[in-house]
């Protein structure tokens, strides 16, 4: 497969489906989002999830369950390559929450043992690698955040942003995301900000408009298509062949 240049371009995990994930790998995905926050994992699968997908050659995107220490310290620990993480309010939200992320006197992640240190132990030079090669994305989907995106993207905790299309669109008033004008004039902002910033932002492009449009604003990753979505639309593909062929044999 040719691949995407200078992007990465993930497939949406709700659970860990390991052939979901082999046949994305062969096919050329790059990444894998592991959508934590709404999805079927467990702790016990994350763990062995995660070396598996890595293991495959994708790099792992884990949406934590929430804002919180716990979620962000356990997906860092088992061996996920970034974080990404929902619901965060405003700058001051995020300046708390993203420390969780990086080790001091960056940020206030706890250090833990283990698979990331090769369980061996670890020198100075392991914690400021971790930090530089572990990514945190907090996600622009209050109005909050859209509004102090600029402040957000300044944290040296962050490393870019995740947008939350559909949460942002009922957060400011939209209801159900459109792919309006309104949609689209703020995931400008977002991708302006970040270009500015000279930091990461992220997209879940699951149709030809998003798509385009992340690409021509250089979004680092697309997430394409999501595990469900994938599955619907070959089963429906194969549905809707089969009925065309039978109102032919009439």
């Amino acid at each position: 497969m040719t691949p995407i240049p200078q992007h990465k371009s993930a497939v949406w995990l709700s659970g860990p489906n390991v052939p979901a994930a082999e046949i994305a790998s062969a096919i050329g995905y790059t990444s894998a989002v592991l959508d934590i926050e709404h999805g079927s994992f467990d702790l016990d699968t994350l763990e062995r999830f995660i070396p598996l997908l890595k293991g495959l050659g994708l790099d792992v995107l884990a949406k934590v369950l929430g804002p919180e220490r716990g979620p962000i310290q356990q997906a860092l620990d088992f061996g996920a390559d970034a974080v990404v993480i929902p619901h965060i309010l405003d700058a001051a939200h995020a300046k708390k929450v993203c420390a969780f992320a990086k080790f001091p006197p960056k940020g206030d992640r706890s250090f833990a043992g283990g698979r990331t240190v090769a369980y061996g132990s670890p020198d100075d030079q392991w914690f400021v690698d971790q930090d530089s090669r572990t990514r945190c994305y907090p996600m622009i989907e209050h109005a909050g955040a859209l509004r102090d995106i600029a402040a957000i993207l300044a944290f040296d905790t962050v490393d870019g942003v995740f947008v939350g299309p559909s949460d942002l669109s009922l957060r400011r008033g939209r209801q159900s995301y459109k792919r309006s004008e309104a949609d689209f004039a703020d995931l400008q902002a977002i991708a302006d900000a970040a270009k500015a910033a000279g930091k990461h932002w992220l997209l879940p492009a699951w149709s030809i408009s998003e798509k385009q449009f992340a690409l021509a604003n250089h979004a680092h990753t697309l997430a394409l298509t999501m595990e469900h979505g994938a599955l619907a639309h070959g089963l429906r593909d194969a549905w809707h062949t089969t009925a065309g062929l039978l109102e032919t044999a009439r």
